[in-house]
Formats: C-alpha cells, structure tokens, sequence
C-alpha cells in the first residue's frame, strides 16, 4: 500500500448534477470533463438565467413621455 492510498479525498463524492455518477475529485461536482463542459455551454448560451423581479418604478411609464 502506498502514501496515496491513505489519503482522504478532500470532499465526499455526490451525484453528478448532470447525469447523477459519483463525481470525481478531478471534474468536482461533476463526474468528468464532458458534464461539466455541457453544463458550461448551457451557461454560456443562456439556458441558465437568474431570474430578475423589475421593480415598480420601472414598471411605469415614465413623466416626460418617453
């Protein structure tokens, strides 16, 4: 047995939020590169959006006619 088998990993291993594998200490959270570069396409093209309340003021039309 070597020095490496006696090292804990740093975090428990969870599911995957892509495809729900234990995920890897490499790709954490995800499970390999692949997961996390589809993750990180629907980022970037806006699948993922954080939803944003406009407020009141915003809502209304404005005084000077615009």
């Amino acid at each position: 047995m070597s020095e490496k088998d006696n090292v804990e990993p740093l975090r428990r291993t969870r599911p995957c939020p892509e495809c729900g594998r234990p995920s890897s200490r490499k790709s954490y959270p995800f499970c390999s590169e692949r997961c996390r570069n589809v993750d990180l396409g629907r980022w970037l093209s806006g699948a993922y959006a954080i939803p944003v309340a406009e407020e009141e003021e915003n809502l209304k039309p404005s005084e000077d006619g615009d």
